[in-house]
Order: C-alpha cells, then sequence, then structure tokens
C-alpha cells in the first residue's frame, strides 16, 4: 500500500463511517481529505503529525509500511470521551479564570500518555512567541496552583484579572527583584519590553509541557 491507501485503511480502522467523520477528527477539510483519498496529492507532515498526535498513528507504519500501526506506548481514543479535551479557541478571547468553567464543549479528546496531566490542549495564535511556538502551533497545557513555586525560564499560559488589564497570553516567566512580582518575556525579538505583573493579580497560570506542530490547512 501506498502512503495515501494507508490513510484510507486507517479510516475504517479507526471507525469511522464517512470520510467527514475523518476529516473532523484531524481538523482537516473534507476535500483535502478526498485528495488524499483518490492519491490527487500526498500525505502531508502536517497530516502524519496529525494522525500520530490524535490518534496515535505509528509514522514509520504510515511512511513506509514497516512496523505496528499504532504507537505501542499509547492508548487511543476513538469517538469517546477519554482523554485531554482540546479547545479551539484563541488563548485572547478566554473569558473565564479557569478552562475548567468554560461552557462550550471541546472540538475532541487526544489520549496521548505523555501529556495526559494536562488541563487541555489549545491553538496558538501569533507570533509574539516566534520561533519557540508559531501560530499553528498546539499547546498542552497544565495548571499549576501553587505560584510560589514556578520554574523560571520556562513558558507558560498566563491569564490575570482586570487589575493587569484581563491579559491572557503565553510567555516565558522570569523572576522579578520584588518577590510580590513576576516578569512574563517574549521570544520574539520583534516584541521588545518585559512585561511585570502583580503575582496577586494572576487568575490562572498553566505550565506549558509541550507542543505539536501544524500547518493549518
Amino acid at each position: 500500500m501506498t502512503p495515501n491507501e494507508r490513510v484510507k485503511f486507517l479510516q475504517g480502522k479507526l471507525g469511522f463511517n464517512t470520510q467527514k467523520e475523518f476529516a473532523d477528527s484531524i481538523n482537516i477539510k473534507s476535500g483535502s481529505l478526498s485528495d488524499i483519498l483518490r492519491q490527487r496529492v500526498g500525505v502531508s507532515s502536517a497530516i502524519k503529525d496529525r494522525l500520530a498526535f490524535i490518534h496515535q498513528v505509528n509514522k514509520e507504519w504510515l511512511e513506509t509500511g514497516e512496523g505496528p500501526i499504532f504507537r505501542e506506548q499509547a492508548t487511543r481514543a476513538v469517538n469517546e470521551k477519554e482523554g485531554i479535551p482540546y479547545y479551539d479557541i484563541d488563548i485572547e478571547e478566554l473569558a473565564e479564570e479557569n478552562l475548567e468553567m468554560m461552557e462550550r464543549e471541546p472540538a475532541y479528546y487526544v489520549n496521548y500518555k505523555p501529556f495526559n496531566d494536562c488541563s487541555a490542549y489549545l491553538p496558538v495564535y501569533g507570533n509574539s512567541m516566534h520561533p519557540a511556538y508559531s501560530s499553528g502551533d498546539i499547546i498542552a497545557v497544565k495548571e499549576i496552583w501553587n505560584r510560589n513555586v514556578l520554574l523560571w525560564g520556562e513558558a507558560y499560559l498566563v491569564l490575570t484579572n482586570n487589575k493587569a488589564n484581563d491579559l491572557r497570553c503565553v510567555r516565558f516567566l522570569h523572576e522579578h527583584p520584588d518577590e510580590t512580582k513576576v516578569i512574563l518575556r517574549s521570544s520574539n525579538s520583534q516584541y521588545r519590553g518585559d512585561i511585570i505583573i502583580d503575582r496577586e493579580n494572576i487568575v490562572a497560570l498553566y505550565l506549558i509541557k509541550g507542543k505539536i506542530t501544524r500547518n493549518l490547512i
């Protein structure tokens, strides 16, 4: 089988009855999937990444036909509410203090063992954290309850109250000489200047444990 034929095989193997269901599960257009299944286009790296990330497909098998179909370490979640929710929302538009308080349903669930202790998966929009996190990346975030124990220099999703202008952003956290404050820093050199906020104005804080890079289709 070719990689395209293996993608077609996966639709049935994963239990999807229609191309639309399969396309929706990996967040691509039905027409894009149809082009792959009809072998009009090749299977892009982005599609391979999504199949590996969302459905635990073994990329070596997808590319060459060698090895097991699925990654041995992971447990697949197909059409079940297992794993960690993925919310297809703009971080800056978050209106609630805590992701668990959001009323909307997640787009889907991701069951990926290394990140199964996380709170959610979210997309990144904008380039303020490029190249560390670029527009189109998906980040796995874990809520931090004790804000007095932080990993300085690591990236966090920070949500603040109106005293700090209701910031919702991804930034590297750095220690401030005043222990009541923290420094938020971008990784994009075009975004100059640090943001300094009071710890007490942070209403929710999430450590970014990892990411997956994707191309928007």
